[in-house]
């Protein structure tokens, strides 16, 4: 985005990064927070569910393939927490499998392969987050 370009977010809109390789947290952080995202991090999918628990972000970006917990196991929890508002969830993969399918199976609203294409991510963010 260039500097004349107008932001078109909340400020307040918060992202929960999840992803157990710190390198990809750290890129997806740093080009969140430069659109003025407000980001969290969670390294597994337990620390995810705490944090979602204690304070619902606006928007879940959530890796698939994690060790202990994977990303479809952790969105079925979210979505199965009747105490818990409504939380758009962005699945991430590297992998041709699993398929988009088995993610909305699972709960998720959109699925975004790897290596991220951070203009089309960030066009989903933007349309997730956008007022209704």
């Amino acid at each position: 985005m260039n500097s004349t370009s107008p932001k078109l977010i909340n400020t307040a809109d918060r992202i929960l990064v999840v992803d157990d390789l710190p390198d990809n947290c750290f890129l997806l952080q740093t080009i969140l927070e430069d659109e003025g995202y407000e980001v969290e991090i969670a390294d597994n999918g337990h620390t995810a569910l705490e944090r979602i628990v204690s304070h619902p972000p606006d928007l879940v970006l959530l890796d698939v393939m994690m060790p202990e917990m994977s990303g479809f196991e952790v969105t079925r929890r979210i979505r199965q927490n009747s105490s818990l508002p409504f939380i758009p969830i962005l699945l991430v993969t590297g992998f041709s499998e699993p398929t988009p399918a088995d993610g909305f199976d699972a709960g998720a609203d959109g699925f975004i392969r790897k290596p991220v294409d951070f203009e089309d991510l960030l066009i989903r963010i933007r349309s997730i987050l956008q007022p209704h």
